[in-house]
C-alpha cells in the first residue's frame, strides 16, 4: 500500500459525549479531510452503538473500533453489527478486535487465559458468521499476533508503540495488509510541559505488561519504563512540539511502513473534551 492516510483516535469524547456533540465533532473531522475515526469499543457485550450513530451522521469518513474486546462480545453478534454497517455504509466500517489486558478483563471476573487461542477461536466464529477477512483488523504487538493479523484479517492496529515497532509490524504483515498504528501527540513546543502532558498518558500504560514487554523487546530498560517513562522513551512514543515537529514524528511511522496513522491528541487533564483546534492545526500540515 502506498497511500498515506491520516486518521483520528479519540477514545473518550467520541464514545462518552452526547450523541449530537459526538456527531458534530465527526462531521468536522470529515470536513477537515481525516480518513477514519477510531475509538474504543469498550467492554460491553455488543458493539457500542456510537459507531453506528457516527456512520449514520456522516457521509464519507471511515469509522473503526479500537478495539472491541473479544472477552466480552460474541462473534455472532459482532458480525451482525459489522455486516449491517457494511450494508448501509459500504466500505466505511472496520471492526477492530483485541485481547485487551488481564488487569482490565479480570476486573469483572472474566478469566484471562491464552489470549492468542481466544483470538483464534473468535476469528473462527466470525468466519462461521460470514464476516469477511477484510472487514476486521487486529490489535497486534507481538510476532504471533502480527502473523495472525496478516493471515486472518485486513491487517494490524498496534497501540502505544514506537516507529521501530511499526517497521517490525510491516515486515511481519508483508506489503498487502493495512498497518494503522495509533500515535499519541502533544501540540506544545515547551519540553517540560509537553512531556508532563505525555506522562499523564504514559503512566497508566506503562503498568500494563502487554505494552512494557513489547517495549523491552526493542531494548527499553526498566529505567526507561519507570516514572511515566524516561525522556527518551516519551519522545520516541509521543511526538510533541509544533505542528511541523509533530508531523516529523509521525513521518517516522510512515517511513517505517505505516499506511495509516491514527492520531490521538493529548490535552492533559481535559481528556473528556474534544481538541478541535489541535485537529484543525494538524490537518493544515498533514492533509
Amino acid at each position: 500500500m502506498t497511500q498515506r492516510l491520516v486518521s483520528v483516535w479519540q477514545p473518550f469524547f467520541l464514545s462518552k459525549a452526547g450523541q449530537d456533540a459526538a456527531i458534530d465533532a465527526a462531521i468536522e473531522l470529515e470536513e477537515l479531510g481525516y480518513s477514519r475515526i477510531w475509538f474504543s469499543g469498550g467492554f460491553g457485550e455488543n458493539v457500542h452503538p456510537r459507531f453506528r450513530e457516527i456512520l449514520d451522521g456522516t457521509k464519507r469518513i471511515g469509522v473503526a473500533s479500537g478495539i472491541v474486546s473479544i472477552w466480552h462480545s460474541s462473534p455472532a453478534e459482532v458480525a451482525v453489527f459489522a455486516q449491517d454497517a457494511q450494508h448501509d455504509h459500504p466500505g466505511r466500517f472496520l471492526l477492530g478486535l483485541g485481547a485487551s489486558h488481564a488487569v482490565l478483563v479480570e476486573n469483572d471476573g472474566t478469566d484471562y487465559r491464552r489470549p492468542y487461542s481466544k483470538m483464534v477461536a473468535y476469528l473462527d466464529g466470525l468466519d462461521a458468521a460470514g464476516l469477511p477477512t477484510e472487514a476486521r483488523i487486529l490489535a497486534a504487538l507481538g510476532p504471533r499476533m502480527l502473523e495472525l493479523s496478516r493471515d486472518r484479517s485486513a491487517g494490524a492496529h498496534p497501540y502505544f508503540t514506537t516507529a521501530e515497532h511499526t517497521a517490525e509490524a510491516r515486515a511481519a504483515l508483508g506489503p498487502d495488509r493495512l498497518l494503522a498504528p495509533e500515535v499519541a501527540v502533544v501540540l506544545d513546543a515547551n519540553p517540560e510541559t509537553a512531556r508532563a502532558t505525555a506522562r499523564q498518558y504514559t503512566a497508566g500504560y506503562l503498568t500494563l505488561p502487554n505494552y512494557t514487554n513489547n517495549l523491552r523487546r526493542f531494548g527499553w530498560t526498566d529505567d526507561d519504563l519507570a516514572g511515566g517513562g524516561s525522556d527518551r522513551l516519551v519522545d520516541a512514543l509521543i511526538p510533541w512540539g509544533t505542528a511541523e515537529q509533530v508531523a516529523a514524528g509521525l513521518e517516522k511511522h510512515y517511513q517505517a511502513g505505516a499506511d495509516e496513522v491514527a492520531i490521538q491528541v493529548l490535552n492533559g487533564g481535559d481528556a473528556g473534551s474534544f481538541p478541535a483546534d489541535a485537529f484543525r492545526t494538524l490537518a493544515r500540515v498533514l492533509i
